[in-house]
């Protein structure tokens, strides 16, 4: 099998596919991964013996990529070829060329220059790559509707949200009261939209002053200075931990109270999962495929994108009820163990590969 990501580095997609290679069994797959672009760190994630091939492929569209990524293809005999997200789906010609006989293409989220798949150069390109694609993947409802909406049928869709590692995502032994920490965990750029969370914690920490909140943002990005002088602007720069990237995940997650997402829109979100798994109640934009994680008044709250007020009432129910944080946190584990673990996923990717490959011989 070939899997090509645009680059193996931090992300949600990335990650997913690091679980998952991990999981499926090694006597019945063998994994090649190609970055188009690069492979940072996420690559000394891998199992033992994936190989892992650069394409180092420069800024734009042109397509000089394909002719040596078909020719890679062609030398490693690929039976199954799975590429991931829009700046991928040009690779699905290079499977075609090299004789692949099984083609699939995951759908994970829009891209950042089209938060909701209304670009018609985009949608054009997806509609004639119909004809390429065998199969696809997407890890919500609302991109399987996407799909149907460009003419693909329904039989050649599969469903399959991500998986979370529940032993390594796991809550924390005991949380104390205070300080009462609201987290995230992510990229920060501008589709992440964490300038309005930074100005719902200014607006809760100015309304509740010595209340002992605290607001950490683990992640790095192009919005970092705007975030920063939200804070800065308030006086709350002291108030709050913004660490950049960190390797241990859980251990920052176990930090928090509660776990945000203001997202502008999204796929399905691997941190809210994560956030979950860890027993946090979670607030998220009610975008994408976020609704279909997140239960509102159940396991969080559900808010409009790109509204800081409504943001930070959603905020001010657990900061002012942490006994409803808690319920909240308890059902969200609940939730994940039972529908959502590393497991689940990879059984019904074994599944969909090995039916898939039966179908081509």
């Amino acid at each position: 099998m070939a899997h090509v990501v645009f680059r193996l580095d931090y992300g949600g997609l990335e990650n997913g596919l690091v679980n998952l290679l991990n999981r499926l069994p090694p006597d019945e797959f063998e994994h090649l991964v190609v970055a188009l672009t690069t492979a940072g760190r996420f690559r000394r994630r891998l199992p033992a013996g994936v190989r892992v091939v650069e394409l180092h492929k420069p800024r734009g569209r042109g397509l000089g990529y394909l002719r040596p990524l078909a020719r890679l293809l062609r030398a490693e005999g690929v039976d199954i070829l799975h590429t991931r997200n829009l700046a991928c789906l040009e690779s699905q010609l290079a499977g075609l060329a090299a004789g692949v006989p099984v083609r699939i293409h995951g759908e994970h989220g829009w891209d950042v220059f089209d938060l909701h798949g209304r670009r018609r150069r985009y949608r054009l390109l997806r509609w004639l790559f119909r004809a390429v694609v065998d199969h696809y993947v997407v890890v919500s409802r609302h991109l399987g509707d996407y799909l149907r909406g460009l003419g693909v049928p329904a039989a050649r869709i599969s469903h399959i949200t991500n998986g979370v590692d529940v032993e390594r995502f796991r809550p924390a032994d005991g949380r104390p009261a205070s300080p009462f920490v609201i987290g995230s965990v992510g990229r920060l750029e501008a589709v992440k939209d964490y300038p309005s969370l930074a100005q719902a914690f200014a607006r809760l920490a100015r309304d509740r002053p010595g209340a002992g909140l605290r607001l950490a943002i683990v992640g790095d990005g192009s919005q970092r200075a705007a975030v920063e002088q939200v804070l800065g602007g308030a006086g709350l720069l002291e108030h709050c931990w913004l660490p950049g990237f960190q390797d241990d995940v859980p251990a920052a997650l176990r930090r928090f109270s509660l776990f945000v997402l203001p997202s502008l829109a999204e796929g399905i979100s691997n941190t809210i999962l994560e956030a979950m798994a860890t027993g946090l109640p979670v607030v998220a934009t009610a975008v994408g495929g976020n609704p279909e994680l997140v239960v509102d008044g159940v396991t969080g709250r559900l808010v409009p994108p790109g509204q800081p007020e409504r943001l930070a009432a959603a905020l001010a129910e657990y900061a002012d009820e942490p006994a409803l944080a808690a319920a909240h946190g308890r059902a969200g584990r609940d939730r994940v163990v039972r529908e959502f673990s590393i497991p689940v996923m990879a059984a019904k990717y074994r599944d969909l590969y090995r039916q898939l490959a039966g179908r081509s011989h």
